[in-house]
C-alpha cells in the first residue's frame, strides 16, 4: 500500500474544511497507529466538522457523544437490560461500541465517566459485571477539549491523558484561509446534495497499518527515541532549567508511540525509512500532554511545547 491510497480520505476532509493541515495529519497518523486522538482548540474552529469528515471517509460506524456533567458511564459503555419474555438479563451495548468515536468537549464529564473510558481505550474491550465484551478491531476515539471556558469543566486524569496517542493542537486560520472559509460556507449552502465518496474500506486500512509497521527503523533512532523520553524523566542530565520545570516525565507509552507515530509521519511523507526528523516532528505532539511542569514552570509562562523543543535542541541525535 502507498500513500496515495489515502489521498481519497485527505480530498474528503479538505472539502469540509479549510487549513489545519498539521491537524488533518495527526488524524491520519492515528488512523494509521491504531491510537486516539485529544484535540484542543477554540470553539468554532472545525474540529468537530473535520472529525465527522474523517469518519465519513473511512468505513465503519460513527457515533458523537456530547459529554456533559450529569453523563453516566452507563451512557458510553451500555448496560444490562431485563428481557420479562425471556427471563433473563441482555446486554445492550453503549456508543463505545462505534468503530469511530467522537467524544466532543470530553473534559465537561466527572471522574466516573473518564474512568469508564481507560480500559476501552488501552484494552480495547470493556468489563460489565462479570462480563468482559471485545470492542471492534477498528475503534478510535477522537476527542475534543477547550482550552479556556473551565466553568463546569473537569481536568483529565493523567492516567487518561496517557492512553491518548497524540494531542493536536487546533489554531485560528490565517486571513487568506478564513476568506476561503466564507466561499466554501457559501458554496455548501447552494449544494444541498452530499457528494458520494468512495469509503477507505477495513482491509485497506489494515493493509496499511502493516505497511506502516514495517517501515524500516534504524536501531540507533531506536536508541534516540528511548534517550528523548529518557531526558523527560532526568531532566538535570540536560540542562538546570528544564530540570526546574519539569515535575513528571513520560511514561514508557511516549517511548512506544514516539516509534509508531515516526513510522507513520514516514510513510505519509512517501520515504521508505524513518530518519530523525520524522521523530522531531511528531514528538511535540507525543509529549505534550505526558509531561508535568512545575509551579515554577507555569510562574515563568513556559509552556510544555517549550519544554520539548529545548529537549529536540539538547539530546543528541545519532
Amino acid at each position: 500500500m502507498t500513500p496515495t491510497a489515502l489521498q481519497s480520505v485527505r480530498d474528503h476532509i479538505a472539502s469540509r474544511i479549510i487549513g489545519q493541515q498539521p491537524f488533518i495529519d495527526s488524524m491520519l497518523i492515528c488512523l494509521l497507529s491504531d491510537g486516539h486522538l485529544l484535540v484542543e482548540g477554540m470553539p468554532g474552529l472545525a474540529k468537530t466538522t473535520a472529525v465527522k469528515a474523517l469518519a465519513e471517509a473511512v468505513e465503519g460506524d460513527f457515533h458523537r457523544v456530547q459529554f456533559t456533567p450529569d453523563l453516566l458511564p452507563s451512557d458510553l459503555i451500555g448496560t444490562d437490560i431485563y428481557r420479562h419474555e425471556k427471563g433473563e438479563f441482555e446486554f445492550r451495548q453503549g456508543p463505545l461500541f462505534h468503530n469511530i468515536l467522537l467524544a466532543d468537549e470530553i473534559n465537561r464529564a466527572p471522574a466516573k465517566v473518564q474512568s469508564a473510558l481507560l480500559e476501552a481505550m488501552a484494552e480495547y474491550q470493556i468489563t460489565v459485571g462479570q462480563r468482559t465484551y471485545l470492542l471492534p478491531k477498528l475503534f478510535m476515539v477522537l476527542a475534543t477539549q477547550n482550552p479556556v471556558e473551565q466553568e463546569g469543566t473537569y481536568h483529565l486524569p493523567e492516567a487518561q491523558l496517557d492512553r491518548f496517542l497524540m494531542q493536536a493542537i487546533v489554531t485560528y486560520p490565517s486571513r487568506d484561509e478564513e476568506r476561503r472559509i466564507l466561499e466554501l460556507d457559501s458554496r455548501q449552502q447552494i449544494q444541498h446534495d452530499t457528494p458520494i465518496i468512495k469509503r477507505l474500506s477495513h482491509i485497506e486500512l489494515f493493509a496499511m497499518r502493516r505497511t506502516v509497521a514495517n517501515l524500516y527503523l534504524d536501531p540507533k533512532l531506536n536508541d534516540y527515541i528511548v534517550d528523548l523520553v529518557q531526558a523527560t524523566r532526568h531532566p538535570k542530565l540536560y540542562d538546570n532549567d528544564l530540570e526546574r520545570w519539569c515535575r513528571f516525565g513520560a511514561s514508557p507509552r511516549a517511548t512506544i508511540a514516539l516509534a509508531r507515530c515516526a513510522r507513520a509521519r514516514a510513510w505519509l511523507d512517501g520515504d521508505e525509512f524513518v530518519a530523525p526528523h520524522h521523530i522531531q516532528l511528531v514528538a511535540p505532539e507525543i509529549l505534550r500532554h505526558r509531561i508535568l511542569l512545575t509551579f515554577e514552570a507555569e510562574a515563568d509562562g513556559i509552556t510544555t511545547d517549550e519544554f520539548v523543543t529545548r529537549l529536540l535542541h539538547l539530546v543528541a541525535v545519532p
